[in-house]
């Protein structure tokens, strides 16, 4: 870039010596008088904005995200449903009055009144159980909620991915922007004394126009990257925000079976799928149990009519059901359940395939990206650098076309944002790793994705 910069300012020289001539010819229309003026119209990074490093934007998603105080409150609603499951039935008290006379409906004293109070029993291990499923339900719950955050953490990390994505190719086209404007003025310095063809400034519109292009582009791409973060970050789409980071080289990831045990050990959703099948399991004794009868017990004070014998009594009464005369239902019931626990049993062997296969896509992904990146930075960023630098010496030697020249730059732009992209690519293929092991990778030696400058 310096040879660049240094040639621009040599074919420069010539308009600062002989001003009004070069002022009367550059004036025409040379087709780059208004180029300038576009670049000024392009959108700017707002380097006042308040700038976040990924940890804190992490930190503020999982404090504040609706999404995820939706599924805590689902979380404290199963916990307290815990204390009331296994809980008696509340006991009923009766009043039954035996042979009040017809014709005397009002005569309570000349009946049997009996005041009573029963209490139904569940059958032996029925209560435990349904306490025991209250608590899987918390445990599922938990594990939604673990969900939520990962899911969450992983859309800030791509969001978050995606606006220095954007602000570093917002960077790198300020920096050639410059440059072009440069190379403007130098060509209509030779377009005016007749050294550059009306062809060569013309594709040399087209050139320079795709820089004004791109950056449109990427202010669009600032914009809804922004937008989704402050989303999960629970703040107005539109408040002013930075991404403070850089990439870095990243280093080897994890191989395919260290991935699958960490799934199987850490996604939440598996877990969540595994406990499901539990609380099946336990569902289906609870309704074997339905072959264990139930019993209700009464005690009551009687009051007979002032002609018996003796006036005051007491009852005692027990009921028992009966399962076994209803035994077609209950087996219905029971296979049912069973039914249900073969089917959560294949939800969960289908969503451990699925996870597998996410790991697999997202790791040949990464390294995929991971080899790129290597490859602009190794191999083509040098060769570029060093043909632009020849494409310098050769303008600057009337050697080459200043179309040529600013094919060079172009390349260079093109190579450095491939980097940038393939950088970018690898952090959003890690993210997905994260989401499909449910745990943190720890591939780049930090939570903070880092650009070389």
């Amino acid at each position: 870039m310096r040879f660049l910069f240094a040639i621009i300012c040599m074919a420069a020289v010539p308009i600062l010596t002989f001003p009004s001539a070069y002022a009367q010819v550059a004036g025409k229309n040379d087709g780059l008088g208004d180029l300038a003026a576009l670049f000024d119209a392009q959108p700017k990074m707002d380097a006042h904005a308040p700038a976040l490093t990924l940890d804190e934007a992490e930190r503020i998603a999982l404090e504040r995200n609706p999404e995820i105080a939706a599924v805590a409150r689902k979380v404290a609603t199963s916990q307290a449903h815990v204390a009331t499951t296994g809980k008696l039935d509340d006991p009923m008290a009766m009043y039954r009055g035996w042979g009040v006379p017809l014709n005397q409906p009002g005569n309570f004293n000349a009946a049997q009144n009996m005041f009573s109070i029963s209490q139904s029993l569940p059958g032996a291990g029925k209560r435990p159980l349904q306490t025991s499923i209250a608590r899987s339900d918390v445990e599922i719950a938990k594990s939604q909620l673990d969900q939520a955050r990962l899911a969450v953490r992983v859309r800030v990390r791509k969001a978050f991915n995606d606006l220095l994505l954007t602000q570093e190719e917002m960077r790198i086209h300020d920096e050639h922007v410059d440059l072009a404007r440069q190379a403007i003025e130098a060509a209509r310095i030779k377009y005016a004394v007749g050294k550059v063809s009306q062809q060569d400034i013309l594709k040399a519109q087209v050139t320079l126009t795709a820089l004004a292009e791109h950056m449109i582009r990427f202010d669009q791409d600032a914009d809804l990257a922004r937008a989704r973060l402050n989303t999960l970050l629970c703040r107005d789409p539109d408040t002013p925000i930075r991404a403070l980071g850089k990439y870095r080289d990243p280093k080897p990831l994890p191989d395919l079976l260290t991935l699958k045990q960490l799934a199987l050990n850490k996604r939440p959703d598996l877990q969540g799928a595994g406990k499901i099948v539990e609380r099946s399991r336990k569902e289906e004794a609870l309704t074997r149990k339905t072959m264990v009868p139930d019993f209700t017990v009464s005690a009551g004070y009687m009051l007979m009519p002032p002609s018996a014998d003796m006036r005051n009594s007491y009852m005692l009464e027990g009921q028992m059901s009966l399962p076994w005369l209803n035994r077609g239902k209950h087996n219905a019931e029971i296979a049912e359940a069973t039914a249900k626990v073969y089917e959560q049993s294949a939800n969960l062997d289908a969503l451990r395939n699925s996870a597998f296969g996410e790991i697999q896509e997202a790791l040949v992904e990464a390294r995929a990206a991971q080899r790129l990146s290597a490859l602009y930075q190794d191999h083509l960023r040098p060769q570029a650098e060093a043909t632009l630098q020849s494409s310098v010496i050769a303008y600057e030697n009337d050697k080459t076309d200043f179309l040529n020249l600013l094919d060079s730059q172009m390349v260079v732009i093109n190579i450095d944002l491939a980097w940038l992209q393939a950088s970018a690519d690898f952090e959003t293929r890690l993210a997905d790793l994260e989401m499909a092991t449910g745990t943190v990778i720890n591939a780049t030696g930090s939570s903070t994705p880092e650009v070389k400058p």
